[in-house]
């Protein structure tokens, strides 16, 4: 049973081969870089080789909401025809130096009609995409911070011992005030169940962290 993911990788990586096999155009950039900035179209896709990006939304309000991130192995954005107005407020930027090969939607296209393996991998993702975004709709909404938070702590741990992630982030993902996330890291604090320090979040009990998820997370 899969469950919820804010990083999404290695979901092309049996398309490397291939993919450096088609007509694309090598491309790096620097951390701090944008790769699509506010009110640009997606018409250009990436498979990642190397580094991390994130993609967020910055509302009206000033507050940002970070969406997900994108490692290597995977391919972002998803293919597809259609031109969604949403794209032109989405803004995607490297969070470390990365390499991608960079294919126009044409020559996306060509590829996706040539190999059922390829248009297999793409609906999978988008139903991973989208499984993301009705956990948070129907589920993260109604939750308490202190429960919300776990959640996350938890998705993003993956077994791990710590969470390298600013408090700046966490807030961004969750759609939380700082001052709320402080609330609940202080909550969680207090427990016994994690320690925090500069720009991580270290899980000293990861029973007591599973315990207070909700179910759908665990």
């Amino acid at each position: 049973m899969l469950v919820p993911r804010y990083y999404f990788s290695d979901d092309y990586r049996e398309f490397h081969d291939y993919f450096l096999s088609m007509p694309h155009r090598r491309r790096t950039f620097g951390k701090g870089e944008y790769l699509w900035k506010p009110s640009e179209p997606y018409d250009r896709i990436h498979y990642i080789i190397s580094g991390v990006e994130m993609t967020y939304a910055d509302h009206e309000s000033g507050r940002r909401r970070i969406i997900s991130f994108h490692g290597p192995g995977t391919v972002f954005p998803a293919y597809h025809n259609n031109s969604f107005r949403i794209e032109l407020s989405l803004v995607t930027v490297a969070l470390s130096d990365m390499e991608v090969l960079e294919f126009t939607n044409s020559e996306f296209r060509e590829m996706f009609h040539s190999s059922p393996e390829l248009r297999d991998a793409v609906v999978d993702w988008y139903a991973t995409y989208v499984n993301l975004f009705l956990y948070e709709t129907t589920h993260q909404e109604y939750n308490s911070t202190t429960v919300k938070l776990s959640n996350i702590l938890h998705l993003l741990s993956s077994g791990s011992s710590s969470v390298g992630m600013t408090q700046e982030e966490l807030a961004g993902i969750l759609g939380i005030s700082r001052v709320q996330l402080t609330r609940g890291l202080s909550e969680l604090r207090e427990m016994g169940v994690i320690e925090t320090g500069r720009g991580s979040i270290r899980i000293i009990r990861p029973d007591l962290l599973r315990a207070l998820c909700s179910s759908e997370t665990v």
